[in-house]
């Protein structure tokens, strides 16, 4: 893989030292990193998925809403990032990849380089109060 913008970079080293789940992706929804709580929620090891597409991440945890009804990608507040540059919030139901549902809240945003260049976007997302 080509050497990371230095923003991506520093996005990483800031997620990996957060308390906080955090899911970075580049400008076409490859998973670029996801921090330790991250891997505990969503029972998965970067270190062992790696890059991952978009259309995985966006469906593999079968995201729904609290009926039960399946959430389209593009209703999932990182992927309403990527397609619109605008920071994005929502709730949702996963099941992880240890077979367990959990609610989860998500505030994403873009990443900005420079000139003016995007560079993809970071999810932070946590265990409602509810899970």
């Amino acid at each position: 893989m080509a050497q990371q913008p230095i923003e991506l970079i520093l996005a990483r080293q800031f997620a990996d030292s957060m308390s906080v789940a955090v899911f970075i992706v580049d400008p076409e929804g490859f998973l670029l990193f996801c921090n330790e709580p991250a891997e505990e929620i969503l029972g998965i090891r970067y270190a062992e998925t790696g890059v991952m597409a978009m259309e995985d991440w966006a469906s593999g945890f079968t995201p729904t809403d609290s009926q039960g009804s399946p959430i389209p990608p593009e209703e999932i507040p990182l992927v309403q990032t990527l397609h619109t540059k605008m920071p994005a919030h929502g709730s949702l139901y996963i099941y992880n990849r240890n077979g367990e549902q959990v609610q989860i809240t998500v505030t994403s945003i873009p990443v900005q380089g420079r000139p003016d260049k995007y560079l993809g976007a970071m999810a932070f997302f946590w265990k409602s109060p509810t899970s």
